[in-house]
């Protein structure tokens, strides 16, 4: 194997996809999702370009295959420089995993959480863990007002999984739940960036893609619009991206030598803000610390 590893979650599609292969010039990739055929598809287009990988099957909605998953990579031996918290879902109707707990805080928040905390005892000094996050977490941010959403709607851990929302929410199906999952994430990014400074925890706005399986749900016209129209011209639209486009940054600050930790980027790779509410290092530490709570809840 190559002299460093990148693990990457969600990597058969998207963002998560063109940044495997983009990683894949950097080091052996540890390619982590769902579906074993499509891992095994992407590992065999790194290897075709000369790259290596390595696919572990996991379920981010599922605890048990979230701890299977980190174990096994762990076990690997592989010499981490990092770890991409990418995978992620917008479902437009409710939906819930075994524990009965709403799907997208289950894959979007506990999953990523879980997946991260198994790892950061095994992971070297100076190691990069990123989270993909997304600004309509922020109820300031126009784009995303425009677009329909209200901005994370946070009561507690506890709520969050029964998808229960602050009230004066979006009325776009899912839109609250998908923002203040990734509220969670910002916020844990946060609040590990202070509690581990060993490691460097980091946030990427990736920007609006066009076109990517988060707007699966939508219909055969706007899929084909967005993929054939949209998201080629997307660079050229403030806070738009494209995969090829978003894995190039992403790429850039995960491989990123520096010590700096606790930042959150734009789709340009600048540093941004989030949230009020989330910059507020109380609020990012009572989302660990209710998480962390919940977790104890369910047996190993």
């Amino acid at each position: 194997m190559s002299g460093k590893a990148y693990v990457i979650t969600g990597p058969t599609s998207g963002f998560g996809r063109r940044t495997a292969l983009e990683l894949a010039r950097h080091g052996t990739v540890v390619l982590v999702g769902r579906d074993a055929a499509k891992l095994d598809d992407v590992r065999a287009r790194v290897e075709r370009g000369g790259g290596e990988a390595v696919t572990v099957v996991c379920d981010l909605a599922d605890l048990p295959s979230v701890r299977r998953a980190a174990a096994r990579i762990t076990e690997l031996g592989l010499p981490i420089a990092g770890v991409l918290n990418n995978a992620g879902v917008f479902p437009r109707r409710p939906g819930t995993n075994a524990l009965g707990w709403d799907i997208a805080y289950a894959t979007n928040h506990i999953g990523p959480f879980v997946f991260t905390e198994t790892l950061v005892p095994h992971l070297e000094d100076g190691t990069q863990v990123v989270f993909i996050v997304s600004a309509v977490e922020d109820p300031e941010r126009k784009p995303a007002t425009m677009s329909g959403f209200r901005g994370a709607r946070y009561i507690s851990a506890e709520a969050s999984i029964r998808g229960e929302w602050k009230p004066g929410g979006s009325k776009l199906p899912g839109a609250d739940a998908y923002a203040t999952s990734k509220q969670c994430n910002l916020a844990t990014v946060f609040a590990f960036a202070r509690e581990t400074p060993r490691l460097r925890f980091n946030a990427i706005e990736p920007g609006f893609a066009p076109g990517t399986n988060l707007g699966r749900d939508a219909g055969l016209f706007l899929r084909l619009l967005s993929t054939y129209l949209l998201s080629p011209l997307a660079p050229l639209i403030k806070y738009w991206t494209n995969p090829g486009t978003a894995a190039r940054v992403i790429t850039r600050i995960l491989t990123d030598a520096s010590d700096t930790t606790g930042a959150y980027y734009d789709e340009k790779g600048r540093p941004m803000r989030g949230s009020a509410q989330v910059h507020d290092p109380a609020f990012s530490a009572r989302v660990v610390a209710e998480t962390r709570a919940l977790l104890e809840t369910v047996p190993a």
